[in-house]
């Protein structure tokens, strides 16, 4: 029989016919874990959570670890733990006898520095962003596993034109083509989409911050959620220019696909593992614009 004493966490050993789960990356368990204990307290006015949630608020668009005040806060601390347990498997699995490989050299020290500051930001941003969308909002949760950045941002594209729905005859007005999908992209809001672009052609972390804290607030009036566990995955593989590309791939996969109905969450699936996109049909990127938009910021 094979133990799975060695295993690296997330990651469990299987024999036969099954198939290693993928493990989760650190950004996105530590988002879930943080984002799940707090959104739910928040919701039923728990004093700590909510005080937690204020402080995380006036986070937004500072450094994490380099701002004094986000010391001490949930998010850094969660990531933290489990930094912990992934070189305690590391080293396991390396026979270092509990000295991380990473310390062996400068090349792979810097590595992992860098890692680490990617892993950082990535759960900053995505936590205070969330600290933002959930402001006073007590009735319903604004992180909703399902609900990537491109279904979000289109489904507030359509609020704005008051053109949104799940069937043909949705949100018809006076003298509409009852063709016509209700829901069709060409009908999403102009001011909308461009700031999606403006998202889209980012050229560094605190660009794209300032850019998402602009469309969250946007989400937040209209009370719309977003997948902000899949959003610090994305924000993890954006830092690295070789992985860019495949985050802008699904935020345009998602704004161009149609969805179903406006609260229905899509199940936990193996496509939640990390350096995977949530993409689950064919439709190619269509991102016009990014050229243009470059010239605008």
């Amino acid at each position: 029989m094979t133990s799975n004493a060695s295993a690296p966490p997330g990651r469990r050993e299987t024999t036969g016919r099954q198939s290693a789960a993928p493990a989760l990356s650190l950004p996105r368990q530590a988002v879930s874990r943080t984002i799940g204990r707090l959104q739910s307290e928040y919701q039923r006015d728990v004093p700590q959570a909510v005080a937690t949630v204020a402080r995380l608020r006036r986070e937004a668009g500072r450094d994490a670890h380099v701002s004094p005040t986000a010391w001490g806060l949930d998010h850094l601390e969660t990531l933290t733990g489990l930094r912990e347990e992934r070189r305690a498997a590391e080293a396991e699995i390396g026979g270092t006898g509990g000295v991380s490989p990473a310390y062996f050299s400068s090349a792979a020290y810097t590595r992992r520095q860098e890692r680490e500051h990617r892993e950082d930001t990535a759960v900053h941003i995505a936590v205070t962003l969330w600290a933002l969308h959930q402001q006073s909002l007590r009735d319903e949760p604004m992180h909703l596993s399902g609900w990537p950045l491109g279904r979000s941002v289109r489904r507030l594209a359509h609020e704005r034109t008051g053109r949104h729905g799940t069937g043909p005859s949705a949100d018809r007005g006076p003298g509409d083509d009852t063709s016509r999908p209700a829901d069709r992209v060409e009908d999403a809001d102009e001011t909308v989409r461009r700031r999606f672009v403006r998202i889209g052609v980012a050229s560094d972390a605190d660009v794209l911050a300032t850019r998402l804290r602009e469309m969250v607030l946007l989400l937040r009036s209209a009370s719309i959620p977003l997948d902000y566990a899949l959003l610090a995955d994305q924000l993890l593989l954006w830092q690295d220019e070789n992985r860019r590309e495949d985050v802008r791939r699904a935020w345009g996969r998602d704004f161009h696909r149609r969805y179903g109905s406006f609260r229905q969450p899509r199940p936990a699936t193996a496509e939640d593992a990390p350096g995977t996109e949530y993409a689950p049909g064919t439709d190619d990127v269509q991102a016009e614009d990014l050229e243009a938009a470059d010239a605008d910021s």
